[in-house]
């Protein structure tokens, strides 16, 4: 038997108390809908029930088991049926009877490959022989079948039945138990969900996104290509292409002008001079053509998609190159989820990654040319002037090399004696000279050219230490006569020198060095405004996803926010849903842990499953009685006589003893609220240091998988208020699930989507606790004191003495896989054969399925009236004298047949 890899929650019935509800096929479906609708999951292809009866109920309820049988499902129904209790025993001949346990009936309907039997006869919860639990003990059987709504267990212990005789068995369980207080699992999803959805800044810290070549291929090259395209946006002899030329060119001449004035002719001749000014003023009005396209090209371009291609036109017909976007704009939607996707697995929390978003709008939203018009302000004529006028107004700055220069030529010219001595102010003359006429060379309307004094001063300052050395030495008149030549020449070396110096400097206050600066600024507007249009559809289509994206994050945080604040305990005697409700469930006691308190019980609700074998009265039953028969019109209700073993009477041979309440003056072993089964060990953990950080992991891979809708509308351009709406829905309903999962399944499971690439941590990580406990569990030795046989007295004589024929099956979540696999490495200890590791479930441990001896089970087919109904109180046995039925199902004798 092959069941799919994919399973689904399993859904418990419990017909010991609710098979009058579950007497039509709608009735069925409405209750299995309703666990499924209560754990947030849609009708599955291949359904699982665990249902939970006596075995007196497979004969009593046989149209229940016919309407679970033919449970329509796209696929095959698998049923396991979990018998509690003793048999009330079987008939032969009239007047033989065997005592309890001595034969299991069973209807012909559960025959079927896809349904097997568990037999518990008596859970054997007593920790001591001083007890006195029920045979199916609330608190035990409790914990049983939340083993076995674990789907793995559920499939595996169908697929070991199907190779039993019958497919029934016989059940003995070890289990261990690993889970964290109730307060610590809320306290640690309340401050994940915190960690999860970060802290609301407001936006006051910016965030810096990752570098181009990291963002994901189609983010990185509308970033990349708007921040790095090349300078190529003019086109050729187009019209913004000559009125740059043309304004370079005449910067051009005014610099080869310069170059002219510079040298010492310039300082003789006016005419130098007068030819650079003349070039300067036409290369003013060439840049005042050139800037006047600049605004043309800024005003015609507006901002929108509906204008990109407009605005693109006008360009053109400005003689600027808009290069094509090709396939940058392709698969937007694809790279914002990889960008979400990375950013959360490297721990941001929600509103960070919000803020990333945020700032990868701004940096790939396009610019419209109105909104640079401003940087005009930059390079107009009146900055020019602005600029001039600073330079103009500068302090002049004399080089070192003059300064020493004319402090030499002054101390060579200065080496004569008392009657020579005035010649030592030659070179002081010379100075001054050359100062008053450069300026007045170099005079702008009123204002004349500030020379630097440096070098006079130096040039006297020289000439008075010349004196000074000659009175000291008296060195002889030829000696004078060299040092001034040689003082002259290198005058004339120091003035070439300064005269470059303040050309340079004049020609910087005219506007030389203003007007290249405005014509370079200029160029490059156009060439930012040329990059603003380069795909600047797709890249605002990117930039209004990706506040999109932002805005969802946003939302997902509020949601996440509204999850992890506590819940108001609800006032007394209010109703509740049960602990699978979307609102109170979190907070409600577990039903292992805190099971004393009664809970009333509705037939109709089996999703509370644990509080169903605490109530006190079946659904037809009288509360203040809780061991009153049931009422004679309904031939399914259930009866509790005081003992439970006792045989039925013979005009109802199919009534099913009801679990017994316990009483307020029970003794204290004897409240089925607080009692531990022998066979169950509790490890409780108080939190690893890796909890919090797991969770909040769990719920980054979880909302990501409620926002794949949302990436898919991202991509067709509807990211709109609907499209988030129903993201937001989305994230609510994976939150309430993520917690269900949590508080049901406890937090070594993984969640229902789980992150792929992410390793879980060990249980030491998340509850701070040991797995070697478990890998000593599951590494027992297959014998009799491996587990405990859930099996009366009298039910131990009916099971197969083969111990070859029993099925084991080791299980432990698959969280612990490599940790007890390890400490098998370690200790030297085989791994036992055909161990399940359970995707689901807080439970570690061994089950033993051992199948009955031959003839203990007896199959039945049930008579039929003309109407077609079902009697069941008129079924034929083996051996019958109205009838003989095999286990096949085939009449053998007899006047009466099917």
């Amino acid at each position: 038997m092959t069941f799919p890899e994919s399973t689904t929650a399993v859904v418990h019935l419990d017909l010991r108390t609710g098979a009058a509800a579950l007497t039509t096929a709608q009735a069925v479906r409405d209750r299995v809908a309703e666990q499924l609708g209560r754990a947030g999951l849609p009708e599955p292809d291949h359904p699982l029930l665990l249902v939970t009866d006596t075995p007196a109920g497979l004969t009593g309820h046989q149209l229940q088991y016919e309407l679970l049988s033919n449970y329509r499902a796209v696929g095959d129904t698998r049923i396991l049926v979990l018998l509690v209790g003793s048999s009330p025993g079987s008939y032969a001949g009239g007047e033989e009877a065997y005592g309890p346990d001595r034969r299991l009936v069973r209807p012909a309907t559960l025959r079927a490959s896809t349904i097997g039997l568990v037999w518990a006869g008596d859970l054997r919860s007593a920790r001591t022989a001083l007890e006195r639990p029920e045979p199916d003990d609330p608190a035990s059987l409790a914990v049983l079948v939340d083993l076995l709504s674990v789907p793995d267990v559920f499939v595996r212990v169908l697929e070991d039945l199907g190779g039993l005789p019958d497919s029934v068995a016989a059940p003995g369980v070890q289990l261990l138990e690993q889970d964290l207080p109730p307060e610590v699992r809320d306290r640690a999803w309340r401050d994940a969900l915190s960690r999860f959805a970060g802290e609301d800044g407001g936006g006051a810290s910016p965030v810096t996104l990752p570098p181009a070549a990291r963002l994901p291929e189609p983010l990185g090259a509308l970033v990349s290509g708007r921040e790095g395209r090349p300078h190529g946006h003019r086109q050729p002899n187009g019209p913004a292409d000559l009125a740059h030329r043309t304004c370079a060119e005449s910067l051009d001449r005014v610099d080869d002008d310069l170059v002219a004035l510079r040298a010492l002719p310039g300082l003789l001749s006016p005419a130098r001079r007068e030819a650079l000014e003349s070039n300067l003023d036409q290369a003013r009005g060439h840049l005042d053509e050139f800037r006047a396209l600049v605004e043309r090209a800024l005003q015609g371009s507006g901002s929108g998609s509906g204008a990109a291609a407009e605005a693109a036109a006008r360009l053109g017909a400005l003689g600027l190159r808009v290069p094509p976007a090709e396939s940058a704009g392709e698969r937007v939607g694809e790279g914002l989820r990889e960008l979400a996707r990375t950013l959360l697995d490297e721990g941001l929390a929600l509103r960070s990654v919000a803020q990333h978003f945020t700032a990868l709008a701004g940096r790939v939203e396009p610019v419209p040319g109105t909104a640079l018009l401003h940087r005009l302000d930059d390079h107009s004529e009146e900055a020019v002037h602005r600029g001039s006028a600073t330079e103009y107004a500068a302090p002049p700055r004399t080089p070192a090399p003059p300064l020493v220069l004319a402090g030499a030529a002054g101390a060579l010219g200065g080496l004569w004696q008392v009657a020579l001595l005035p010649l030592a102010l030659v070179v002081p003359v010379v100075f001054v000279a050359v100062a008053m006429w450069g300026a007045r060379r170099l005079r702008t309307g009123r204002r004349t050219a500030r020379w630097t004094v440096g070098p006079r001063v130096a040039a006297v300052a020289g000439a008075v230490a010349g004196a000074a050395a000659a009175y000291a030495t008296a060195p002889p008149a030829w000696l004078g006569v060299t040092g001034l030549l040689a003082g002259l020449g290198l005058t004339a070396e120091a003035v070439r020198r300064l005269w470059r110096s303040m050309a340079t400097s004049w020609a910087a206050g005219r506007g030389t060095t203003a007007l290249r600066t405005a014509l370079d600024g200029l160029d490059a507007l156009l060439a930012e405004l040329v990059r603003e249009h380069w795909a600047a559809e797709e890249r605002l289509y990117c930039a209004d996803a990706a506040r999109s994206v932002a805005g969802m994050l946003r939302a997902t945080a509020a949601a996440a926010d509204a999850q992890a604040v506590p819940e108001p305990t609800a006032p007394a005697g209010a109703s509740a849903s049960g602990p699978y409700g979307d609102e109170d469930w979190l907070s409600a006691p577990s039903a292992l842990e805190d099971p004393g308190a009664e809970t009333a019980h509705d037939g109709a609700d089996d999703g509370d499953w644990a509080a169903a074998y605490t109530w006190e009265s079946g659904p037809s039953g009288d509360r203040d009685d809780p061991y009153a028969a049931p009422a004679p019109d309904n031939p399914y209700a259930t009866s509790a006589p005081d003992n439970p073993y006792a045989t039925p009477a013979p005009d109802d041979p199919f009534a099913t003893p009801a679990p017994k309440a316990a009483s307020a003056d029970a003794a204290p072993w004897e409240d089925t609220g607080t009692r531990t089964p022998r066979w169950l060990d509790r490890e409780i953990g108080e939190g690893g240091p890796d909890l919090v950080a797991t969770l909040a992991g769990d719920l980054r891979a979880t909302v990501m998988v409620a926002m794949k809708p949302y990436w898919g509308a991202v991509e067709r351009g509807q990211a709109g208020a609907l499209a988030v709406r129903r993201t937001e829905e989305r994230v609510r309903d994976v939150l309430s699930d993520a917690r269900h999962h949590l508080w049901h399944n406890g937090v070594l499971a993984p969640p229902r989507h789980p992150a792929e690439h992410r390793a879980r941590t060990s249980a030491a990580g998340l509850l701070g606790t040991d797995s070697l406990k478990v890998a000593e569990l599951m590494g027992r030795d297959t014998d009799g004191q491996a587990v405990v046989q859930l099996s009366s007295p009298e039910q131990g004589s009916l099971l197969s003495r083969d111990p070859e024929a029993a099925r084991w099956i080791p299980f432990a979540p698959r969280t612990l896989q490599g940790e007890v696999e390890t400490a098998w490495h370690k200790s030297g200890s085989p791994p036992p054969d055909g161990a399940l590791w359970t995707s689901s479930g807080r439970y570690a441990g061994l089950i033993r399925l051992t199948p009955l001896r031959m003839g203990v089970v007896d199959t039945v087919l049930p008579r039929q009236s003309r109407g077609g109904s079902t009697r069941p109180d008129h079924t034929d046995h083996t051996d019958g004298a109205r009838g003989t039925y095999s286990s096949a199902g085939t009449e053998t004798g007899g006047d009466e047949g099917w």
